[in-house]
């Protein structure tokens, strides 16, 4: 998949049954993990907002920080999990 490609195909083609709430929320309670793929690049992603359209617009951290004054407008919810980028949580650097 090439970056050129809307979000939007990238997302159906991996959209998988039950990925939200019966109402569309995103699952508050699961966090996201490496299947997780920012719709922008491809990058691990780390921020999911929830457009009122109930729409899913997933994130890696640095593009969430360049369109972050945007969505914190339009979006119903966002479920932000950059913290987990801290360098005490890398592996290697685990005692």
């Amino acid at each position: 998949m090439s970056a050129k490609e809307p979000w939007t195909k990238r997302r159906a083609q991996r959209r998988e049954p039950g990925e939200t709430s019966s109402s569309g929320a995103p699952s508050q309670g699961r966090p996201m993990n490496a299947e997780h793929r920012c719709d922008r690049c491809g990058a691990q992603a780390y921020v999911l907002a929830l457009l009122p359209s109930r729409r899913e617009l997933l994130f890696c951290a640095h593009h969430y920080r360049q369109h972050a004054p945007a969505l914190a407008t339009v979006a119903v919810d966002i479920q932000d999990e950059t913290e987990r980028l801290a360098r005490r949580e890398w592996p290697a650097l685990r005692s």
